[in-house]
């Protein structure tokens, strides 16, 4: 299923899917809301987070998958983050992740959360196999960045959620026009 950045809130408070995978090249965008899904997750329960990062060709997706096979002896629930900075799993990652994926899909207790981290994706790695086995079994979240006309009025959006302003009128207009266009 795939999601709009803008839509995450909403998703959240109706509950988790089994697996979120997350694209796009806005780093603080992609980091706030793997924050909102974790918060959302911890008050779910999920008590325990590993992380694990795919580096190079070597990487053990053993390890991986073994992480979400087992629990820890403290929490009943579990969040297994897998950042893949390339973007490019290689064969023994896509055979790995449509496991990973297989495996979500199938854990009725949903007691792994996973977290897939992907850079901006082009259509054909969108299109490959492992990427359309995340979609099927999770959510598919692509951030893209704020486009430059919409800079401002993304400014205050977020000030406002922090309950802060700019000047009315004309001199908050001009105000937002100066941060976006530093």
């Amino acid at each position: 299923m795939q999601l709009a950045a803008a839509q995450l809130q909403g998703h959240l408070q109706k509950g988790l899917r089994p697996l979120y995978a997350l694209h796009g090249d806005e780093p603080l965008l992609v980091q706030e809301a793997l924050d909102a899904i974790r918060a959302r997750a911890r008050e779910l329960g999920y008590g325990e987070r590993t992380v694990h990062t795919v580096s190079g060709a070597h990487f053990d997706w053993s390890a991986v998958l073994a992480a979400g096979q087992s629990l820890s002896l403290f929490a009943d629930r579990q969040m297994v983050e897998v950042r893949i900075p390339t973007g490019k799993p290689g064969k023994e990652g896509s055979v790995a992740l449509q496991q990973l994926a297989e495996a979500a899909a199938q854990d009725a207790e949903a007691a792994t959360l996973w977290l897939v981290v992907l850079p901006r994706l082009d259509k054909v790695t969108r299109s490959s196999a492992w990427f359309a086995a995340l979609e099927g079994a999770g959510v598919t979240l692509q951030i893209d960045p704020v486009e430059r006309a919409a800079l401002p009025q993304w400014i205050a959006q977020r000030l406002a959620r922090q309950d802060q302003r700019v000047a009315p009128g004309e001199e908050g207009v001009r105000a937002l026009q100066f941060f976006a266009d530093r």
